[in-house]
This record gives structure tokens, C-alpha cells and sequence, in this order.
């Protein structure tokens, strides 16, 4: 009889501890999907203002609803940023994860394995995130290595942006992006589609093929020469249009969007007129490439903290190589009044830096340059917010704190449209609902 009653004991125990435990699983399942956030102002990225007093719900990493004042719900977790400026997460259209630019960058060719350049990727990633950069295109890396890191990240097992990345980018034989441009004759071989090396309408068409059988999200192609490639020119047009044409229309059966690397008026427009969707740089663009853009519906991505970057660098004896050091003195101080003209003339513009050329982790610093070349702050932030996503052709998923939208989310302690520097100092960083960077005064409990 004692033994039949201690298992009876026992079985309503292990029913009860069980029953409790499930009880807690579904209650912490619950606090963890629902989240409200109290936004004193909250940027509407689509018209530009500021919103006063709104609550941003979140359930399963998306946005449920905003509504008019500060109202949560029971089982949600409360992050109070009722002092803060709350906005879409930020967006940089333009990075290389897998570089960041020192003096002994050109020597990482012959002494750096892949998995070096993707561990450097792990950490310029965690940077960006914390500077509130919640989606980057990378576009151009080695080896591959950022379509890896993309998928670490999807994955959870390291802490980085959305990322959409065009993988090795392309160029013609001694292009900005061919990766043997400088070395001596034994060590240049012959690189080809595969390593982003394309010449002819067949390996451009193969090129590109080869991305998507790689896992790329979209193509990378340097249509003009470039600053920092050893090679003289740094505005030559280096394709044919057949060759652009081949590009384009092969990316568009694989559902890729088509960015170019252009300095130089004439590959620009080569370019523009072959349907590409955006123009990084665009150092020589004048007022008929800028009428181009218009016509052919073309975003531009300016990139002026990598101008600023390269003409700093440039004064420095010895940091370049001197084929380099030319180029760089040259064309990085024209960037500014490039971007400053095409803002004047309409011309749609998304945000990008070129990190990677500058220090990953400063991207915010190219909302303090757009803003000192003319362009007013709400259209800064929304070209890193609604603009971004819409040259992602993400606009349903990101770009916006909207309904059905992904929960990026980040906040500052001021007011951006008064002072611009504030989104250098991004002090909250939720991407998907799930919180990466935050103030202490925001915690609350769920029962507050």
C-alpha cells in the first residue's frame, strides 16, 4: 500500500511540475512574441515628419499595428522610448563586409586565406548592426564570403544586418574588379567568369548565371574605372554595351536587380541605357547623365563618406600606392558636389557609404555629409529608409514602421531633423523583433 501510494505521489508530481512547466513555457513564449514600444516620435519615413506619441506592436519579429498613444497589451514586454526618436532600422546600399581599408590592404591578396576576410566579416557586421544598420547590399567581396556570412546571420549564429549581397563583382580583363590588376605577369593568369572576369556577350551572360548558381541576391558590376584598383585609369568606360545589354538582360531572368561601380560619364550613361537600377559613385556624372537617370528611372547611390575618406588618405605619403594616390586626390574631392547637383535636379537617391573603404560602424557620419551638401534631413533618413527598400524592391518588407512590415527598429536620444548627428549615436537596435542594442532606462516589466 506505501508503495502504490508514493508512485501516486510520485506520477502527481511529475503531472503537476509538468503542467507548471508547460504553464511557464506558454506564458515566456508569449511575453517573447509580444513586444510594445512607446515611441514619443516616430519617424514616418514616407512623408518625412515626425509623429508624436505612437505605440509600435510586435508579434513573431513583424509589425502588428501602430496606433495613436501609449496603450500595451497585457502579455507584451514594454521597451519605453518615450524620451527617444524611434525609426525604421537604417539602411546602407553600399558596403563590403569582407574589406575594411588600412595600409596593408593590398598585401591581403597574397597573405589572406578566405576565412580570414570572413572573420573580419563577423566582426564589421556586429559593428553595423550596432551602429543601427539593420539591411546592407554588400557589393563586391573574395571568395564568396559574404553570401556565407548572409547565411550565418539568417541562421542566428552571429549577430549582423539583413544582408543582400552581390558576391565577387564583375569587371572586364584589368577592370576595376579584376582581382589580378597589379601583379606580375606569372601571378595574373587568366581569370574568368567565375572569378568575375568577363569579356564578350557569352561570359558576361555566364557571369552572371554563376552568381546565381553561387546564391548571390543581386549583380555587381564596375562599369567605369576605379580609385583604389591598381590600374591607371579611374573613369574609363570598360565595357561594351553589348556586354551591359547581356548583363542586364540575363540578371532580369533571375530576378536580380543590377548595381554599378561608375565614375566616368560615358560608361554611365552605357550603362543607365542598358537598364541597370543603380549608379554608385557617379563622380562625372553631369546634368545630361542626371536627365538619363530621370528618364530611365535609375537610383544613385552617392557614397560620399568614401570620398571624403579617400581624399584624406591621399595626403598621406606612403598609405597609397602612387598610381593610386593620383586618382584619389583627383576624384574623391568631386563626390560631393556631384551628389549635391543630382539632389537639386531630382534625381532619386539611396543611401550608401562604401564601408569598408572607411571604417565599418561609421556608416552614420554620410547622413552629416548629404546634409552639409544640401539635402534636407527627412530626405536623408529616408534615403536610408523608404528609398532603400525601394531599390531593394523590399518596399513590402522593409523601409517603414508599418503593419506587416519586418520589426527593424531603431532609436536616438534627439531629434534627427534637428540635428543630424544624432544618427551617429543610435542608442536602441531591434532587427526582426529581436532586440540587439539597448539603453537601460527603456526596460520595463510586462506587467508595468
Amino acid at each position: 500500500m506505501t508503495t502504490s501510494t508514493n508512485r501516486g505521489n510520485l506520477r502527481s508530481r511529475m503531472t503537476a511540475a509538468a503542467l507548471a512547466l508547460c504553464a511557464a513555457l506558454t506564458f515566456n513564449q508569449a511575453v517573447a512574441e509580444g513586444i510594445a514600444i512607446y515611441a514619443g516620435s516616430l519617424f514616418d519615413s514616407e512623408k518625412g515628419n515626425l509623429l508624436k506619441n505612437r505605440t509600435i506592436h510586435i508579434v513573431d519579429g513583424r509589425i502588428e499595428s501602430v496606433q495613436k498613444g501609449f496603450a500595451k497589451r497585457d502579455s507584451e514586454r514594454l521597451v519605453d522610448l518615450r524620451e527617444y526618436t524611434v525609426l525604421p532600422g537604417l539602411m546602407d546600399m553600399h558596403t563590403h563586409l569582407s574589406t575594411e581599408f588600412g595600409p596593408r590592404t593590398y598585401m591581403e591578396a597574397f597573405t589572406w586565406n578566405p576565412a580570414d576576410f570572413a572573420l573580419r566579416g563577423v566582426d564589421t557586421a556586429h559593428r553595423t548592426l550596432q551602429a543601427g544598420f539593420t539591411t546592407v547590399r554588400d557589393l563586391g567581396d573574395t571568395a564568396n564570403v559574404t553570401i556565407s556570412l548572409r547565411n550565418a546571420i539568417e541562421r542566428g549564429i552571429i549577430d549582423g544586418p539583413r544582408v543582400f549581397t552581390a558576391g565577387k563583382s564583375i569587371a572586364t580583363t584589368g577592370g576595376h574588379a579584376d582581382p589580378t590588376n597589379g601583379r606580375r605577369r606569372d601571378l595574373m593568369g587568366q581569370p574568368g567568369p567565375v572569378d568575375g572576369v568577363v569579356n564578350g556577350v557569352a561570359s558576361a551572360r555566364e557571369a552572371v548565371r554563376q552568381r546565381y548558381k553561387d546564391g548571390a541576391d543581386l549583380i555587381k558590376i564596375t562599369a567605369t574605372g576605379g580609385v583604389l584598383s591598381v590600374a591607371k585609369s579611374g573613369q574609363n568606360p570598360q565595357f561594351m554595351e553589348d556586354e551591359l545589354e547581356a548583363i542586364v538582360s540575363t540578371a532580369k531572368d533571375y530576378g536580380f536587380t543590377v548595381a554599378v561601380h561608375a565614375h566616368g560619364k560615358e560608361g554611365m550613361e552605357r550603362a543607365i541605357r542598358a537598364g541597370v537600377d543603380s549608379i554608385e559613385h557617379g563622380t562625372y556624372m553631369d546634368g545630361e547623365t542626371m536627365e538619363l537617370m530621370r528618364r530611365y528611372d535609375t537610383w544613385y547611390v552617392p557614397t560620399l563618406l568614401a570620398g571624403e575618406w579617400v581624399t584624406e588618405k591621399s595626403k598621406l605619403e606612403g598609405f597609397f600606392p602612387d598610381m593610386v594616390r593620383v586618382k584619389a586626390a583627383t576624384i574623391g574631392p568631386r563626390i560631393k558636389q556631384t551628389f549635391a547637383n543630382a539632389y537639386k535636379r531630382g534625381v532619386k537617391i539611396a543611401f550608401g557609404t562604401d564601408s569598408g573603404v572607411s571604417r565599418h560602424g561609421d556608416n552614420g557620419r554620410e547622413f552629416a555629409l548629404m546634409v552639409d551638401a544640401g539635402m534636407t534631413p527627412a530626405d536623408a533618413i529616408r534615403s536610408a529608409t523608404w528609398n532603400a527598400a525601394q531599390l531593394l524592391q523590399a518596399e513590402d518588407e522593409l523601409g517603414s514602421i508599418s503593419a506587416g512590415k519586418h520589426a527593424d527598429i531603431v532609436a536616438v536620444a534627439g531629434n534627427p531633423l534637428e540635428d543630424i548627428n544624432q544618427l551617429q549615436q543610435v542608442r536602441f537596435v531591434m532587427k526582426g523583433g529581436e532586440i540587439y542594442k539597448e539603453p537601460t532606462d527603456t526596460m520595463n516589466p510586462a506587467t508595468e
